[in-house]
């Protein structure tokens, strides 16, 4: 039977215990290591930096192309505001009042401030009475020093507060600005609502109208960024705050305020500037006008479209992300354990490779955030995974090899030893049920023979003996069991299987027939005579392995298909026959040149045996007689088994397996078996 390339439970368990067990805790810990990393590479340092710049390559290689947003406009202080006003920090609060007056008649939809207004200042008064006054929706900007320490003290948070509560109304309440961003300080995602702080701005305008979305709330995921469809129509129209105080320049732009919500900040060169996805990958600088970085006021204006066109991507499932990384983790485990040669296993691993780098940008595309996606910890997983594998298979390899290159030139045939060499685990080091073809054989009289020739003379016979008929055993492909005295045991089909093993184990039971013939002729003078050579053939079921414990082991197989075969090669002699082979192995030989011995009870054995005896060169009428002699006495002809035995008697075939069988069958009842002892 063919060696199956499967692992099987015994395999694995010999395995196991080849590796020892520190190289298992260590295999077992990279393994666990593996999984973790493929689960949680955003967290771990470099893979998270890396999980981030892939992430910005799929965030700016998918964003949407957009003519300019015709739902929000940008009021923003610019450096020049600030040289007209000479107010830098804080800014010139009277423009913003200004600004609100001019606002609260264009129609506007709602007007988020991002700006914190933490201080008093002399122009507070007309500010305030302005903030007091509107009519349209104002949110005023609000931060804590809890949420975000780097942009706002805990006294500034005080005056934030009570500035707040002084010009606060039913259309005038605060809004959170904050913006999160990641370990590179990149802006990428929706920051988390914490308690305490009011909704966030992009959900403060809208809530309570048509364009408010609920399902955002509290949302966290990626924030959606777009491009513009040419440098001079920027996504969002920006209209400096100066523009629109003045009364006589405000109308120009009154059209661009109405019906739109309008988002004020600050668009300065050095101040609340901030990373974007399209930054980290060189996009943004052309495609945004040569603007890299993106001002606060614009990323809130990028959530608040976001939530207006309810792009909420769809999550990839906690589960699917698990179930990915550990499909990671087993696909390096099993590309690791597979045997192919140097090529196919290159291909494949530059397969999976590709695979894991296009999968994240094909789920990305077709909507799915990704912004958490495990990008690199799956392919590192496989890495991880696939290095503690081979670490602990070539641990085992080494193992085996040296336990197959101390059997080598034992008991394996030369083709068999290559392919051991080659793919050392396939010697396996434990017992499996094989099904074999075992050959006994025997030489005749050697008892005898050693009371009547000296000890040193026994000794150089029987080396001699055992060399030829070693010589024809591995020739043929077979596996040295064992001697047992005389007698030479031998399987094939194990340690590895070939489809012609049942001809081959024939053939080799005729060649050392004759190779025994050939050792008789040649036996020194003064030597008595030497007995034939009995050879049995079976295949059958045996258990095929090493035995004996770790001070000595032995290949062998055991079981009942080598019990069969021996008690085959001793039926020889009441058979007057030289070789036997049953059945089984006469049908999987492929052979021809066989005739019926007959069905014999086996010693031992409860099940009568169908034997045949190769006979390739034997006249075809002694193959003819054997065969009408077992069809008469099977059909329960005893006057043609009777005429036939005549018949064999009168002829001149000397055939004495032939007289035998005519003999005994002539003795038995109809489709009696005869019974050996």
């Amino acid at each position: 039977m063919p060696d199956s390339k499967g692992i099987s439970a015994q395999a694995l368990r010999q395995g196991l215990r080849e590796l020892g067990w520190q190289r298992l805790a260590v295999a077992a810990l990279l393994l666990v290591f593996a999984l973790f990393t493929a689960l949680r590479s955003w967290q771990l340092p470099i893979l998270g930096d890396a999980e981030n710049a892939l992430y910005d390559i799929r965030a700016a290689g998918f964003a949407p192309r957009t003519d300019t947003d015709k739902r929000i406009v940008l009021v923003v202080y610019t450096d020049d505001t600030n040289r007209k006003s000479g107010q830098i920090s804080p800014v010139d609060r009277t423009v913003l009042a200004e600004a609100l007056a001019q606002i609260e008649g264009m129609g506007a939809k709602g007007i988020g401030i991002d700006i914190l207004l933490d201080s008093a200042q002399d122009d507070d008064p007309l500010l305030q009475a302005a903030l007091r006054g509107m009519k349209t929706p104002v949110y005023l900007a609000f931060a804590s020093n809890h949420t975000n320490p780097e942009a706002i003290t805990w006294e500034q948070e005080q005056d934030l507060r009570r500035y707040i509560a002084a010009v606060r109304t039913d259309t005038t309440k605060p809004a959170s600005i904050l913006l999160v961003t990641d370990n590179d300080g990149a802006a990428r995602r929706w920051p988390r609502h914490y308690p305490g702080l009011p909704p966030l701005l992009s959900e403060a305008l809208t809530q309570g109208t048509p364009d408010a979305a609920p399902q955002f709330s509290g949302f966290a995921g990626p924030i959606r960024y777009r491009l513009p469809t040419a440098k001079d129509r920027p996504v969002f129209e920006k209209i400096p705050i100066d523009l629109l105080a003045d009364p006589a320049t405000a109308p120009l732009v009154a059209n661009t305020i109405r019906g739109r919500y309008v988002l004020i900040g600050g668009d300065f060169a050095d101040f609340d500037q901030f990373d974007t996805p399209f930054t980290r990958t060189g996009l943004s600088a052309d495609a945004r006008g040569g603007h890299a970085r993106m001002i606060g006021v614009e990323i809130h204006a990028s959530m608040l479209a976001q939530l207006l066109d309810k792009a909420l991507p769809r999550s990839v499932p906690g589960w699917a992300q698990a179930l990915g990384a550990i499909l990671a983790v087993l696909l390096g485990m099993v590309t690791a354990a597979i045997r192919a040669r140097p090529w196919q296993l290159a291909l494949g691993v530059a397969a999976q490779l590709l695979a894991f780098a296009a999968f994240p940008f094909l789920v990305a595309n077709a909507g799915f955030d990704t912004l958490g996606f495990p990008a690199v910890g799956w392919p590192a997983g496989w890495l991880i995974a696939y290095v503690a594998v081979s670490s602990a298979l070539r641990a085992i390899n080494a193992a085996q090899r040296e336990f197959a290159q101390g059997a080598l030139g034992k008991y394996l045939p030369r083709s068999v030893a290559s392919e051991i060499l080659r793919n050392p685990e396939r010697l396996r080091l434990h017992g499996e049920k094989r099904e074999i073809f075992c050959l006994f054989s025997d030489l005749e009289g050697f008892t005898k023979l050693t009371h009547a020739v000296e000890p040193e003379m026994i000794a150089r016979l029987l080396n001699e003996y055992l060399d030829k008929l070693s010589a024809v055993v591995l020739e043929h492909g077979g596996t040295l069991d064992k001697f047992v005295g005389d007698a030479v045991v031998a399987f094939w089909g194990a340690p590895l299987a070939y489809p012609d093993d049942g001809e081959r184990a024939v053939k080799a039971a005729i060649a050392m027939y004759q190779a025994g013939e050939e050792f008789r002729r040649n036996a020194p003078a003064g030597v008595p005579p030497i007995g034939r050579t009995r050879v049995g053939v079976h295949f059958g079921e045996a258990i095929v392995g090493n035995f004996g414990g770790d001070g000595r082991i032995q290949y062998t197989a055991l079981g009942d298909a080598m019990n069969t075969a021996a008690r085959l090669e001793g039926a020889n002699k009441p058979l007057d026959t030289t070789i036997l082979v049953s059945r089984e192995a006469m049908e999987r030989s492929g052979l021809g040149g066989f005739r019926p011995m007959g069905t014999v009870n086996l010693r031992g054995r409860a099940t009568p045996v169908e034997v045949f005896e190769p006979v390739p060169d034997a006249a075809p009428e002694a193959r003819t007689l054997a065969e009408e002699l077992v069809a008469a006495h099977a059909a329960g002809n005893r006057a043609g088994v009777q005429a036939l035995t005549v018949r064999i008697g009168e002829g001149d075939h000397k055939d004495l397996a032939l007289a035998n069988l005519a003999r005994r069958l002539a003795e038995l009842d109809d489709g009696e078996s005869y019974v050996l002892g």
